[in-house]
């Protein structure tokens, strides 16, 4: 038994994944909504997944844009008493 995730278009669902059974063959189906902050939570890390190698053919790009983050939380900080 596999819990797979998919989406309704109609009396259909398309699924994330390959169930590897053979095309025909009889399965029972149990839906069960996904949950709002899942749903969320999935996309997010989806999108996190497509950017993680945006940087890795401009590294010159990437430390410029890490001391810009840098600079910028010191001034974000400024006025905060330690």
């Amino acid at each position: 038994m596999k819990k797979l995730r998919g989406v309704i278009h109609g009396k259909a669902i398309e699924l994330d994944e390959q169930t590897g059974l053979a095309e025909g063959q009889e399965v029972t189906v149990t839906v069960q909504p996904v949950a709002r902050t899942e749903a969320a939570s999935s996309e997010a890390m989806d999108a996190l997944k497509r950017a993680a190698g945006s940087w890795t053919d401009d590294m010159e790009g990437l430390d410029r844009y890490l001391e810009w983050n840098r600079q910028q939380r010191k001034v974000q900080r400024q006025g905060v008493p330690e």
